[in-house]
């Protein structure tokens, strides 16, 4: 939580009434213009249905433009308000009041209530539910509309983290009794109003007038978001103009974008990490000696060092990283070692293994480099990876999740409980190992035990046990950390602080860059 204490969280509501809504300090910033953005992570099946979000460009699109959400991680990593103008909890974090902001308007002229709210968040419910924002609302057992502008939420379980949860980008707000139609036509409560949208191809959106974060967002008059997948595409679009900001630069070309006196980059250092996730419901994966030679049979400097070319830090099979409050640094490092991968291989009754490893520069910017080193780097420990290159398009609906072995990244999340819940409690939509209670079910206790501890010393102790756990016998390898590099054209100006939990400045451009 980047520093924030456990109480500062829970009083934390009674400062975000006070603070600008982007949480960003009021500033003179040029009015007008328009900013045109070259995306990766597009699909053609993409829709403003927020439960189906998987990548930057709909993230950028809908929580960043378009729509809200009830809280909003601000640049510097700080909890604000958005849609929540402040919020209470009782003492044992089980049930949270959040008082609404007054005077909001949805694009069709609707008014912004606290039925919206509870509407919004239903949608991520039922068995059929594939939200990845689904184990967060489903922790909470009771939504009370207690006025118009003010919701009381009851928790299974005490959650001192769920202000943090609710800023998912999943979790955006629909008019009630309009969803059908707001999914259809992009109708949220954000500073732009679509004026057209193709998927997979491009979105345009004007500034809505009277907006209720004033003039303290929302720079531009319009905006323009091109998809384009292929990296080289992308550079060149920036290169001649044709964008004014890219987000994941090609680190082979980055000299050619340095040498440009009309472009800057940006880096900004998070929690995004690139992984190898394998399904440990399929053979041979279920077998954790199997892992543990996949796990030695990495050399995660190298990659580092190849793919990032200095632009990130090792990982240690955790997805906790340094951003994090209760980040485990002292925990030892993974290190390559080609003998005890054989030991493993051999503990699981293997003198050799043969795999198939689906790769594509759709999962991170050298994915497909990165699967071959790990091929080279495996091979001397008798593990044969046969790496799949799968196509860009559709990536992450056909093969992310699908294949049992594939490349894939994670832009990491602000709290713990928030990145566990998603992506590593049991029955998760997007657990993409399928990590369970048969795999380790102490995690899976410590999960729902550090969720509701409110004592942090205690809390942080779970949490590295967590990590540990991962690292030892998890069904994710993760040899990287990566920052975000982006690049922006001079014309436009960003803050000095840009936010790095995700891409693009938390993927708040729009709202918090203009013309220069």
């Amino acid at each position: 939580m980047y520093g924030i204490s456990r109480r500062g969280l829970l009083q934390s509501g009674v400062a975000a009434g006070v603070l600008a809504a982007t949480g960003l300090p009021l500033r003179a910033q040029t009015r007008g213009g328009k900013l045109t953005a070259g995306l990766s992570g597009a699909n053609t099946s993409d829709s403003w249905d927020a439960r189906t979000h998987s990548d930057l460009y709909m993230i950028a699109s809908a929580q960043g433009a378009v729509f809200d959400s009830l809280t909003e991680v601000a640049a510097d990593g700080s909890l604000v308000g958005e849609l929540a103008e402040s919020w209470e909890a009782s003492s044992d974090a089980k049930v949270w009041t959040f008082n609404l902001r007054q005077g909001v308007t949805f694009h069709n002229g609707k008014s912004f209530g606290a039925d919206d709210v509870i509407e919004s968040l239903q949608m991520h419910l039922g068995e059929e539910s594939k939200s990845a924002a689904k184990p967060i609302v489903e922790s909470i057992v009771e939504m009370t509309k207690i006025t118009e502008h003010q919701v009381q939420l009851s928790l299974a379980a005490g959650n001192a983290d769920l202000p943090y949860l609710l800023s998912d980008y999943h979790i955006l707000m629909y008019p009630a009794g309009q969803i059908e139609e707001a999914i259809a036509q992009g109708i949220g409560t954000g500073l732009y109003r679509v004026t057209a949208f193709d998927p997979g191809v491009r979105m345009t959106a004007t500034r809505y007038a009277d907006h209720y974060k004033g003039d303290s967002a929302g720079y531009f008059d319009d905006i323009e978001y091109i998809a384009i997948n292929d990296n080289t595409a992308r550079m060149n679009a920036l290169m001649t103009g044709q964008v004014d900001a890219i987000n994941r630069i090609d680190f082979k070309t980055e000299s050619l974008l340095r040498a440009n006196p009309a472009l800057r980059i940006q880096e900004v250092s998070g929690n995004q990490h690139y992984i190898f996730p394998m399904l440990t419901n399929v053979a041979p994966f279920g077998d954790v000696n199997v892992r543990r030679a996949l796990k030695y049979g990495l050399d995660r400097q190298e990659m580092v060092d190849k793919i990032l070319q200095g632009h990130g830090t090792v990982g240690n099979d955790s997805p906790i990283g340094p951003a994090n409050q209760y980040y485990h640094a002292e925990m030892e490092q993974l290190e390559f070692d080609p003998d005890k991968s054989k030991f493993y291989l051999r503990e699981a009754g293997l003198d050799s293994l043969d795999i198939d490893l689906s790769a594509s520069n759709a999962a991170f910017e050298g994915a497909v480099d990165a699967a071959q080193l790990f091929q080279a780097s495996a091979s001397q420990a008798g593990i044969n990876i046969n790496v799949v290159q799968e196509p860009a398009d559709g990536y992450w609906s056909n093969v992310w999740m699908n294949k049992p072995f594939c490349a894939s990244y994670w832009s990491g999340r602000a709290t713990e409980d928030w990145m566990f819940s998603t992506a590593y409690e049991e029955g998760a939509p997007w657990n993409d190992s399928q990590w369970d209670s048969d795999d380790s079910a102490r995690f899976q206790e410590l999960l729902l035990l550090a969720r509701a501890e409110l004592d942090s010393d205690t809390r942080r102790e779970q949490y590295h046990e967590m990590q540990q756990i991962l690292r030892d016998d998890g069904g994710v390898l993760l040899p990287m950390f990566a920052n975000n590099v982006q690049a922006v054209n001079n014309r436009i100006s960003s803050p000095e602080t840009v936010g790095g939990v995700w891409q693009m400045d938390n993927a708040r451009m729009a709202e918090r860059w203009s013309v220069a």
